[in-house]
């Protein structure tokens, strides 16, 4: 049986899918800890979710807030999902534009520091019988080739490698990647600028089915949102 209550940290959560996972956890009897780089914004969300929500302004792909979290984490939580992660540039450029200044800081937010994190906080997840996760969010980039997104692509692809490894090395952890799909946030319209987004379904729709994925924990792999949703209805 999971802790009463269960502890989730959620990183990337001052908005779009990462607030609204918070918002659906901390409704299903959660208690949650939010990241993010704006500390207003990542207030407000707290103030709006209740106290079951912490807030921890923070960059993951900086040590020191990655020790404060462990810190404050230090009594055990239940499950990481690793949502934080960056385009790099708006609007995406072909490959060949890319400046490698561009190329590690993508990989170093959307790869290095949640692998980081991983290892800063894996000794402080519960392994009790509903049995610890860590879900790390991909994108349908990761599996097909779109032009101008090959740099987040790429680190999407590296991520979700690097997730089942980690099941492969540690299956005592549920580890996920999850796509899920197109939604209407700030990062998909910085890709799309000046284009209008509206007919993106918006993040709580999704919520459902990372729902369904955290009570049922089907095997350690990569999943799909909408695969998910179909299995939860």
């Amino acid at each position: 049986m999971r802790p009463t209550p269960p502890r989730a940290l959620i990183t990337g959560a001052s908005a779009g899918l990462g607030r609204a996972l918070a918002a659906g956890l901390v409704a299903d009897g959660w208690e949650v800890v939010i990241t993010g780089r704006d500390a207003e914004r990542l207030d407000a969300a707290a103030t709006e979710l209740g106290p079951r929500a912490r807030a921890v302004a923070g960059d993951v792909t900086d040590p020191g807030h990655r020790d404060d979290l462990a810190r404050i984490l230090a009594d055990g939580f239940d499950l990481l999902v690793n949502n934080a992660s960056t385009l790099g540039i708006s609007p995406l450029v072909p490959v060949q534009e890319l400046t490698s200044a561009v190329l590690r800081h993508v990989w170093e937010t959307n790869v290095v520091a949640p692998v980081a994190l991983i290892r800063a906080l894996r000794p402080l997840l519960r392994r009790d019988d509903a049995g610890a996760t860590v879900i790390n969010i991909t994108s349908d980039a990761a599996a097909e080739h779109y032009e101008t997104w090959g740099a987040y692509a790429a680190s999407k692809v590296a991520l979700e490698h690097l997730t089942l490894t980690l099941a492969a090395e540690d299956p005592d952890i549920h580890w996920y990647a999850v796509d899920p799909g197109d939604l209407r946030t700030q990062m998909h319209q910085d890709a799309f600028p000046g284009e209008d987004i509206g007919d993106r379904p918006l993040p709580e729709t999704v919520v459902p089915a990372f729902l369904a994925l955290i009570d049922r924990r089907p095997p350690s792999g990569r999943y799909r949102a909408a695969e998910l949703a179909a299995v939860a209805a």
